[in-house]
């Protein structure tokens, strides 16, 4: 029996192919020659990738056999994630193998900032000897702002601790026993701004952390403070970072990431108060190859059939064909869930099965329910294998509930939880007819059923006559259509709930407006990632 096909399309660490083992036909082949690429997956099973090859959908329906695409590292914005799933091609990533290198470099960046070290180098390198003009600052007692508290946000916190500073951090998914355990104050945002000498900033991009830190933010921090980003390009306004640099709001900034990359025109680069490094967050020796080592133990895992914890788009294993469609179901009521629920802390969540498949092992559920909460949540790229971790983490206590009986559909899934200001929160899916139609069927307690689409807004407000021509002039007047929509109450004249499906997202500060004119004690966009 032939072995199957593993084709490496870019330079991977010796250890990557040790990692595959004897049971392969490793064979290597240049990504970036297009043609080529194309004629060797016409016979691959599996092909391993870093950041130049562009695995898209031309590449996937060239490769009838190919059954898992593994990205050595952390980002997937060269694989087209949803041709593959259209196609069950898996597609696997390394989501921890650059936290180390990431956290490290973002302290590297403080410490230039601090020291002036590029400048001072360039200058003496050029024969000048300037020592009173890069006059530096000391960590020590100053005050660190970490702006989305994960792993790299860990990791930085206990490296930054041995030089005596204090750190605070604001991280609206972040217990304070979680702070707590690592050492941090818990503040809100513009406190972190206020109260920060040095800001570092790890939030996943979303279209809620898009340009997250301008002019406002700016204005409110110290004119001798600096910030970092090397997590995501666009979280920070950079035309607004060029402003506040040069009229001196800010002291400096380090920048490891860029909206357009190569930033080749950036304005940025010429300021003297900028450290810049061209996306250097995984570049060490280290990290490549744990990043080769993770892929290839994945691939082997895919291509045997077993349980892939790394897989960001098919779970893969031994899963009951019942059990399957629900798996980027619940993934999705997890982001609905966390859009919900985005008020206060989560400490507990349960993920009830009703019905039918309450009788298959539907572990895998627990594990899409939690890749799903924290898709939008985190900067790193959430999968199976730490999305119990980053709950662990966060003190979030996790529980797989599941029950024969299922009154109104044949299978419900609900995810339950308890907030930490005491609020619980609901979700609840199910599949229906024959083409299997994702819908959610309930929002704390309220009873809807719409399909679920890319865009929703959730509204909660009190029942009244004309609230909906109210909401519905609003969106009309900012272009935003409305494709659905739904409306449940339990009674006339209290509570009600509505869920939106729009065609776009809603632009800033439309929901603030919105939300004031009708009095709304809720009101949230949801944005599904595929």
């Amino acid at each position: 029996m032939p072995k199957p096909i593993v084709l490496i399309a870019e330079e991977l660490s010796p250890a990557t192919v040790d990692a595959l083992g004897p049971d392969f036909d490793v064979r290597s082949v240049d990504g970036t020659d297009r043609p080529a690429l194309l004629a060797a997956l016409a016979d691959a099973n599996a092909i391993l990738v870093r950041s130049a090859t562009k695995v898209d959908a031309e590449a996937i329906a060239a490769a009838p056999k190919l059954q898992v695409i593994a990205r050595a590292g952390v980002g997937l914005d060269n694989v087209d994630i949803k041709s593959a799933t259209t196609a069950g091609v898996m597609v696997v990533n390394a989501p921890t193998s650059n936290i180390i290198s990431a956290a490290e470099l973002t302290v590297g960046h403080i410490l230039s900032l601090a020291r002036h070290i590029p400048a001072a180098h360039n200058a003496l390198a050029q024969g000048q000897w300037k020592r009173s003009a890069y006059t530096g600052t000391e960590l020590y007692e100053k005050t660190v702002g970490i702006i989305g508290l994960g792993r790299i946000g860990a990791l930085i916190t206990a490296r930054l601790q041995s030089f005596g500073v204090n750190v605070i951090a604001y991280d609206p998914y972040i217990t304070s026993a979680r702070a707590q355990q690592l050492g941090v104050t818990p503040v809100s945002l513009d406190e972190l701004l206020e109260q920060s000498d040095f800001i570092t900033i790890h939030m996943p991009r979303t279209p809620e952390t898009i340009g997250m830190i301008s002019t406002p933010q700016f204005a409110k921090m110290k004119k001798t403070a600096y910030i970092v980003n090397v997590a995501r390009g666009g979280l920070i306004d950079e035309d607004a970072l060029h402003t506040a640099l040069t009229d001196g709001e800010i002291a400096g900034a380090g920048l490891d990431v860029f909206v357009t990359e190569p930033p080749v025109e950036s304005p940025l680069l010429a300021l003297p108060n900028v450290i810049v490094t061209p996306h250097l967050g995984a570049s060490t020796d280290e990290a490549q190859e744990k990043a080769g080592v993770s892929v290839a133990k994945s691939v082997r895992l895919a291509l045997a059939g077993e349980l892939v914890p790394d897989a960001v788009n098919v779970a893969g294993g031994i899963i009951d064909p019942y059990v399957r469609p629900g798996i980027p179901l619940v993934e999705k009521l997890g982001q609905v869930f966390s859009g919900v629920a985005h008020s206060s802390p989560l400490t507990s969540v349960d993920v009830e099965v009703h019905g039918e498949l309450s009788g298959y092992d539907v572990s895998v559920l627990k594990l899409a329910a939690l890749k799903g909460i924290f898709t939008n949540v985190v900067s790193e790229t959430v999968s199976y294998v730490n999305a119990p971790l980053l709950a662990e983490q966060r003190g979030i206590t996790v529980r797989l509930i599941t029950d024969a009986v299922s009154d109104e559909y044949r299978n419900v899934i609900t995810l339950r939880g308890a907030l930490a200001d005491g609020t619980q929160v609901s979700v609840s899916g199910t599949l229906t007819g024959t083409k299997q139609i994702e819908k959610i069927v309930e929002i704390n307690g309220y009873g809807v059923e719409i399909p679920i689409a890319q865009h929703h807004i959730v509204m909660i407000y009190t029942d009244r006559p004309g609230i909906v021509a109210v909401y519905g002039a609003e969106f009309g007047e900012a272009g935003i259509n409305i494709a659905g929509m739904q409306i449940a109450r339990h009674e006339a004249g209290g509570q009600a709930l509505s869920v939106l499906t729009v065609d776009s997202p809603v632009p800033d500060g439309l929901l603030a407006t919105v939300r004031e004119r009708i009095s709304a004690d809720v009101m949230v966009e949801i944005d599904i990632t595929e």
